[in-house]
């Protein structure tokens, strides 16, 4: 493995600057390996849109690339900790990260591939997909979710005060979703599909959005499936029963999945939404194509994330040099 760039060819183009992407540069560049990290949106774009107030699961020390200490003021940090965080980790170790160029396609050539994006091409012996999958929003399919008022991402609850608001979901994002806007004096409705919360629900929220539903606060309706939206309604049935009520907002909390239709056109293998790769090294069916971070779940969305990915980076680049 050469790692000096010949006529323009990087060793790797990572595509995906979220954490796992940006530690997947740190080790390529410790490496000594000519690499570029390629981001369709800013530094971490998925933790950027994140709601402005939330706070992760895990402490800050899992969150942590690059040998760099993440210290936060309290246990839990926050999305604006984190942001900080990450540019920090950026502009300290100079890593090489192009933003808001997104990538439109890739031809694969015998001993390299051509990478097209907005802004330029560029030649990689590897490739690194370390796209996550918080842009990829899964919809309902359902007449009116177009309109505006449907939402698949969710900033914060001050515009959606005394106003209508239904969520879609059984997650931590529908539950914080809900119990925000409840507490901007919202009427909150949460439509659920399975019979109950999801087990996953952070435990010192979970109390907290039991008792607002027990105390009728905010209403809710379980084993429920929206059928309809319109400008001024929305219609589900639960259970067979039919049910109409008024509505301003709807939040779609149901969830994203990751977008594989690039490495699918390069050929690498994916078996009812789930992209085959080795998990000691990364790499796929195609030479030269590793996947990192939570896209290796495919549909299975809650397999990766953050704090379990971070030994990829080295897998992946360990096996680049070898190989």
């Amino acid at each position: 493995m050469s790692n000096t760039r010949n006529d323009n060819i990087f060793d790797v183009i990572i595509i995906g600057a979220g954490p796992v992407g940006l530690a997947c540069g740190i080790e390529a560049q410790k490496h000594k390996l000519s690499y570029n990290i390629i981001e369709k949106g800013c530094i971490v774009n998925s933790i950027y849109n994140y709601p402005t107030n939330m706070t992760f699961f895990s402490t800050s020390d899992r969150l942590e690339i690059g040998d760099v200490p993440f210290v936060s003021h309290g246990i839990k940090p926050t999305r604006r900790e984190a942001l900080e965080y990450y540019r920090r980790i950026v502009d300290s170790l100079n890593l090489k990260v192009n933003v808001y160029e997104r990538v439109l396609d890739i031809d694969k050539h015998p001993n390299y591939f051509v990478i097209k994006t907005t802004k330029r091409f560029y030649k990689s012996r590897n490739l690194i997909f370390a796209t996550g999958f918080y842009d990829n929003e899964i919809k309902l399919n359902v007449p009116g979710e177009d309109l505006p008022k449907v939402h698949h991402y969710f900033n914060e609850a001050h515009p959606y005060a005394f106003m209508k608001v239904c969520v879609l979901g059984a997650g931590n994002s529908a539950v914080d979703v809900a119990l925000e806007c409840y507490r901007t004096g919202a009427e909150v409705t949460m439509i659920v599909r399975e019979p109950d919360l999801k087990s996953s629900v952070k435990y010192w929220v979970k109390p907290d959005i039991k008792n607002r539903i027990k105390e009728g606060e905010i209403k809710a309706y379980f084993e429920s499936t929206v059928s309809e939206i319109t400008l001024t309604d929305i219609t589900f049935y639960q259970r067979g029963k039919k049910i109409t009520i008024k509505n301003d907002y709807v939040f779609a909390m149901t969830g994203y999945i990751p977008d594989l239709k690039l490495p699918e056109k390069l050929g690498v293998k994916v078996e009812n939404g789930l992209p085959v790769f080795n998990k000691k090294t990364h790499s796929t069916n195609i030479d030269g194509i590793y996947l990192a971070g939570v896209i290796c779940g495919g549909i299975f969305t809650d397999r990766y994330y953050i704090e379990n990915s971070l030994d990829q980076p080295h897998k992946i680049i360990s096996h680049i040099i070898k190989h």
